[in-house]
């Protein structure tokens, strides 16, 4: 497995890519995708709503669990990504390219996230 070295990660196994003009992409790992199962329902924030790092914002549904989607930074929601709405298994299969989750224009410096080698480490431990 592995995370592109570009993008930024939370403990929540989330990840965040660099952003342009202000606004950076969002998506869960495939560590975390691979822990969910086949995911079959995705619950995202409306677009114009305000998130905040390190809280929830929606939620994963798998054929194992419910689990909830954590903001990586603060921010506004710019996009969301329908095609995941519209066909979940796109976060098993594609989770950091067309399994993205939502944009989110920054508000602030986005705090404690993880490099690639970081994030590997702490799912190794």
């Amino acid at each position: 497995m592995s995370n592109p070295q570009q993008l930024r990660y939370s403990k929540e196994h989330e990840w965040l890519s660099g952003a342009e003009d202000g606004v950076s992409t969002v998506g869960i790992t495939e560590h975390a995708a691979n822990a969910l199962g086949d995911v079959v329902y995705v619950q995202l924030p409306e677009v114009g709503a305000t998130v905040a790092a390190g809280e929830t914002c929606g939620e994963l549904e798998s054929t194992k669990s419910v689990s909830d989607l954590y903001s990586p930074v603060d921010g506004e929601i710019a996009e969301i990504n329908e095609d995941v709405v519209n066909d979940p298994s796109l976060v098993n299969s594609a989770p950091f390219e067309g399994g993205w989750l939502f944009k989110v224009k920054i508000s602030g410096e986005p705090g404690d996230l993880l490099s690639a080698d970081e994030y590997a480490a702490f799912i190794q431990s």
